[in-house]
């Protein structure tokens, strides 16, 4: 016989993701080339009601490597998907789409099955009952009315139709007010309508029963009712009027009686529930006094956080039924004139359910063993069977390597090739748990995942852990070491765990240092170094303090901290936990607070906080002011936190909640904040909701979907804000579809042939409900492309590979969830990833301006060519030579790079009289494309440099010879030298002050001003004036002596021979005449001449000229005596 098909009917599958090891969940990236079997990551509910005006979109992804195919079962027949063109896939994916425009909802109603393959394995999803709602309309019937004895018992029947799912029941009046119900009026779990005893004020025309029918939205009513109440003198004078047309009850006069009950009607009856459901009886009695319900246990006590008591205590509801809820529960009706009791048996049932955790996906080496668990439980004990690849697996190929026993596959020495998807099927009569595990046999070394020098910095006495995750098969073993790894790191402080973190409990300063973790199985070992720095913990050392200040006065308020001096530190003041008022009056240091001119808006607390990135520390104090001639004053304290919060007016998104305030203490009550938790998503964490004004004890509260909101409420005045409120009871919105999609929707790629979708995820306040993932679509942008789709799980980026090289792209992200998707998202645009540009530019020409600057002109590079983001241009240009015969060859470059589209470029700072080369590249994102063909070019002749040295050889009396060497950069031919000079200053090493002529001339000089000194004291007593300037102008400067020529001086000279030519000079025959500031041209000393040189720039021709007197002559410091001499000529000579 062949193989039989393990068939699933009737079965509940939860999808799982575990791994054998935390390496495994930490190395996803890894994983992503590693072969895997099929695991199915999201799937359509079990029960699936449809909307019927929406296309059917049942759920079935998958991953593995290779990535799965897909097949369906329709009522336990294969399901081909090409016969049936209203039936697609979705790319990449095994979720159905039927469009349902053609054809009606019923034909597709059914039981589906997924199945997802590759050659790894087979993995099934549970079965998914599809159906439509459905919402049958109110058999028509004609509701006679009711006319009734004050007093006695009363039941409105309400009889809804059935619906899928049933609908909730609500009765209202014709203005759509609800009946007010209380323990005399109530409805039951049936919905129906039950009066203890009736009373006159309950006539009315207009008792309606509705219905509504939560997945089509619709509300059905029955037709109205109209009871009459009269007392017994009523009831004879209109009995004949309405005998024909009346159903008449209680003939008998209404008296006071003992309570009887509605429901249940027998004295005892028997009730089954599930563990984990709702356990829900009720009591309705009737009776005059209305009775009043009470509830007991006989066999113990109520479960109290799990017990609740509705509807005036007719209803008790016990949430999370568990084994322990089981037995006899009495309720009472007890009035004036006697009681009535009912019992409750109870009996608790289990359907199968987990007693540790689903089995997990197990990852083997060859050669290594394992187990795959399936430990369940149930009332009754539920029964186990296994398959393999969706076989039974008494059906499966024998495989002596596996074990079953019972709950338990043991698995011994695996060898490759053992990889397949197990299941796991337990069962009862009153349900069912199924489950995928694969078992994956894989020979991998070691890597370890963890980032390579990761500095890791904790404080002093805090705990620290160093992570080491890692991958492989077998799984590795994880050891670390320290510095110099003399050993390894596994006793007291270090705490080695299983995944290969390694924790300091408290860490010191002497665990500071380098890490290392060595991962080893037995195909290798890798390693990895961390390092961890141990820092000193933040600490104010002097805390501000308690002040009390007169108005108009000064406070200071000290914070001085200490911290580690590696952490940059940030000193905070707060005021009243709020930002400090932006007032010049205040004034923050580096270690206090202080606060001039204070007055009483200043009072308050202040706290000032120190941040590092590591730590924080805080310290508050409050400031009272007081009148400046303090007496007995009212005391102002915060208010107490308000009562009694109540929410009403119930709605999907919305709910209005009201409070009793707690006492002013003297200070009003400027506003209320009111603030929520969701126990959901961010278990105790409070957010600010809203705030309302002080004299309002209502607020009307905006809701977001799939949130279980607890409300409390604060007050302020102008001490401050009170204590929060008792939280508020539960409230829980409805999940619903997202709101709104990602924001920051990007498209860029890393690799020439990708593109990387990215976007801003929303948080889990913003999923509207669970199930959140996300629908990426792209397309060329370009006439006809079609869009390409892909189901995200909850994540921020998606990878399209094979794409061309930087091409727009159109690019939408969807918000989905279990309960539809988000609104139809924008459109934005991205490219795929850059490749280097291929073309380079062409035209170039290069345009010569001057000596040193050239200007290159090219056309720009087409955009298909770039293959990228322009981001501009670079030219490459080098000096081949000079055009000097004697000039070597240079071959430095230069470049100049331009940002954005260019077209031309100028080249500064070149080199007159050289020949230069060139190119043009183009270049993008990824870098430089190919270079344009090198050209050439000459820069035409310069200005030369300065002779490179200048000589003054043979001097005397009326002569000198001059040499220079030529210009190191000359720039071009030289075509002749220009000459220019003047006047000098000569000199002598001769001490003045050994001379006996200075002395002698000094001791005159000095008897002359006393001289002078004693005739102005005369003159001055005689009231006389002295003519000073007269005599100042009678001095005159004495004459030089002429020098000496073995002195090294110049011959005679005299102010007289202004004109005479120069007779004669000498200089030191190795002396250099070095170029000055002058700028004077030749023409302003003289004519020129016909002094002729050679090129080395020796003299070889006589000079003349005409001297000219000069008014001022430049005057030289030294520490010799000056030596004035005459102007020399300037002479023009020219080759």
């Amino acid at each position: 016989m062949g193989r039989e098909r393990f068939l699933f009917t009737n079965v509940w599958f939860s999808p799982l993701s575990y791994c054998f090891s935390c390496s495994l969940i930490l190395g996803g990236k890894v994983l992503q080339g590693l072969p895997q079997p099929p695991t199915i990551t999201h799937q359509s509910p079990k029960d699936y009601i449809i909307d019927p005006r929406e296309d059917i979109v049942i759920h079935c992804d998958a991953k593995g490597k290779p990535h799965p195919s897909f097949s369906w079962t329709r009522n336990g027949t294969h399901l081909d998907i090409d016969e049936d063109p209203n039936v697609t896939f979705r790319p990449r994916s095994g979720t159905l789409v039927v469009d349902i425009t053609r054809e009606r909802v019923e034909n597709y109603e059914g039981v589906y099955q997924c199945t997802a393959r590759n050659k790894h394995g087979t993995a099934v999803s549970n079965n998914i009952v599809v159906r439509q709602p459905r919402s049958p309309l109110w058999s028509k019937e004609k509701i006679k009315p009711i006319v009734v004895q004050e007093g006695v018992s009363l039941v409105l029947p309400c009889r809804p139709p059935a619906g899928l799912p049933p609908p909730v029941i609500f009765w209202m009046d014709n203005n759509f007010e609800r009946v007010p119900q209380s323990m005399r009026v109530s409805q039951s779990l049936n919905g129906d309508l039950y009066f203890s005893n009736v009373r006159r004020e309950d006539s009315r025309n207009d008792y309606i029963c509705y219905a509504r029918f939560p997945y089509t939205q619709t509300i059905q009513q029955k037709q109205p009712i109209t009871v009459r109440v009269l007392n017994l003198d009523a009831i004879n004078e209109t009995l004949a009027a309405f005998y024909n047309d009346t159903d008449l009850f209680s003939e008998a006069p209404a008296d006071e009686r003992k309570p009887t009950f509605f429901i249940p009607s027998d004295s005892q009856t028997s009730k089954m529930v599930l563990k984990g459901q709702v356990l829900q009886m009720e009591c309705i009695a009737e009776g005059l006094p209305t009775p009043e319900i009470s509830w007991t246990k006989v066999s113990g006590d109520f479960p109290a956080k799990r017990t609740f008591f509705l509807h005036h205590k007719k209803t008790l509801r016990i949430v999370n039924v568990s084994e322990s809820d089981a037995g006899d529960y009495r309720c009472t009706a007890i009035n004036q004139l006697g009681s009535v009791h009912h019992t409750i048996h109870v009996t608790v049932k289990a359907a199968p359910y987990w007693i540790s955790s689903p089995p997990r996906n197990l990852v083997l080496a060859p050669g290594e063993s394992g187990v795959l668990t399936c430990r369940a439980s149930g009332i009754p004990k539920p029964a186990i069977r296994w398959a393999m690849n969706g076989l039974a697996i008494e059906n499966s190929p024998t495989d002596v390597s596996r074990k079953v026993e019972d709950d338990t596959i043991i698995f011994t020495d695996v060898q490759i090739g053992a990889s397949a998807v197990y299941q796991c099927n337990i069962s009862n009569e009153y349900g069912y748990l199924l489950s995928n595990a694969f078992v994956n046999v894989l020979s991998e070394p070691p890597r370890v995942l963890t980032p390579a020098n990761k500095v890791y910095q904790v404080i002093k006495n805090h705990q620290a852990l160093l992570d080491c995750s890692s991958f492989g098969s077998p799984i590795p073993k994880i050891t670390w070491f320290k510095d110099s790894r003399s050993s390894t790191l596994d006793g007291d402080p270090y705490i080695l765990h299983d995944n290969g973190t390694l924790e300091i409990r408290i860490a010191q300063d002497r665990n500071s240092g380098k890490y290392t973790c060595a991962a080893r199985n037995m195909l290798g070992i890798d390693e990895n170094h961390v390092y961890l720095e141990v820092k000193e913990p933040t600490r104010i050392l002097r805390q501000p303090e308690y002040k009390v200040v007169q108005r108009g006065r000064s406070v200071v308020f000290e914070c001085k901290v200490k911290h580690d001096p590696s952490l940059i530190p940030t000193m905070t003041w707060l005021k009243d936990d709020g930002e400090l008022p932006d007032d010049e009056r205040l004034v923050v240091d580096s270690d206090s607070l202080t606060i001039t001119d204070v007055t009483e808006n200043d009072a308050g607390v202040y706290t000032c906080i120190m941040n590092t990135t590591l730590d924080h520390d805080s310290a508050s104090a409050e400031l009272t002011v007081v009148e400046g001639t303090p007496a007995p004053a009212v005391v102002y304290e915060r208010p107490d936190p308000p009562t009694d919060l109540e929410l009403t007016d119930q709605k999907k998104r919305s709910v209005q909640l009201t409070w009793t305030p707690g006492d002013e203490h003297n200070s009003p009550i400027q506003k209320f904040l009111i603030q929520y938790e969701d126990s959901l998503h961010h278990r105790g964490h409070w957010h600010n909701l809203t705030e309302v004004p002080g004299t309002k004890t209502t607020a009307h509260l905006k809701l977001s979907p799939f949130v279980h909101y607890t409300f409390r409420v604060l007050a302020l005045n102008a001490v401050g804000l009170s204590r929060p409120s008792f939280p508020s009871r539960l409230y829980k919105t409805d999940a619903s579809a997202p709101d709104e999609n990602p924001a920051d929707v990007r498209g860029l790629g890393t690799e020439h042939n990708n593109l990387v979708i990215s976007w801003k995820p929303l948080s889990g306040l913003q999923s509207n409900g669970p199930g959140l993932h996300y629908k990426v679509m792209w397309r060329q942008k370009r006439p006809g492309s079609e869009w390409t789709s892909v189901t995200v799980a909850n994540n921020s980026k998606f990878v399209v590979s094979g794409t061309p090289t930087f091409v727009p792209y159109e690019l939408k992200v969807q918000a989905a969830n279990e309960h539809g998707d988000g609104p139809e998202p924008a459109v934005a645009l991205g490219y795929s990833g850059e490749d280097l540009p291929i073309g380079a530019p062409e035209n170039v020409q290069p345009v010569v301006l001057n000596s040193t600057l050239a200007e290159v002109h090219w056309d720009p590079v087409p955009p298909h060519l770039i293959r990228g983001y322009l981001k501009g241009y670079k030219v490459y240009y080098w000096k081949k030579h000079s055009l000097h015969k004697h000039n070597p060859e240079h071959m430095e470059k230069d470049i100049l790079t331009l940002s954005g589209n260019h077209s031309h470029a100028m080249l500064p700072g070149l080199h007159p009289f050289s020949l230069y080369s060139f190119n043009v590249r183009v270049y993008n994102g990824k870098g430089e494309g190919p270079q344009s063909p090198d050209q050439q070019f000459k820069t035409p002749e310069g200005v030369p440099g300065p002779p490179t040295s200048l000589v003054v050889n043979n001097p005397n009396q009326d002569s000198l010879t001059l040499e220079w060497s030529p210009p190191h950069n000359r720039n071009g031919h030289i075509t002749g030298y220009t000459l220019k000079y003047q006047p000098a200053v000569a000199s002598r090493q001769v001490d003045i002050a050994t001379q006996g002529w200075f002395i002698g001339l000094m001791c005159a000089i000095a008897l002359l001003i006393l001289i002078l000194l004693i005739i102005c004291f005369i003159q001055r007593n005689k009231g006389g004036k002295y003519p000073v300037k007269e005599k100042e102008d009678a001095h005159t400067d004495p004459e030089f002596q002429p020098m000496k020529d073995d002195d090294c001086a110049f011959g005679e000279y005299s102010d007289n021979e202004d004109h005479k030519p120069l007779k004669g000079s000498r200089t030191p025959s190795n002396g250099t005449v070095k170029r000055d500031d002058s700028d004077d041209s030749l023409v302003d000393y003289g004519e020129g001449g016909d002094g002729q040189f050679n090129e080395d720039g020796s003299f070889i021709g006589q000079y003349s000229g005409k001297s000219v007197s000069r008014d001022t002559a430049e005057g030289h410091e030294s520490s010799e005596a000056p030596s004035p001499i005459t102007a020399i000529n300037s002479l023009n000579s020219f080759v």
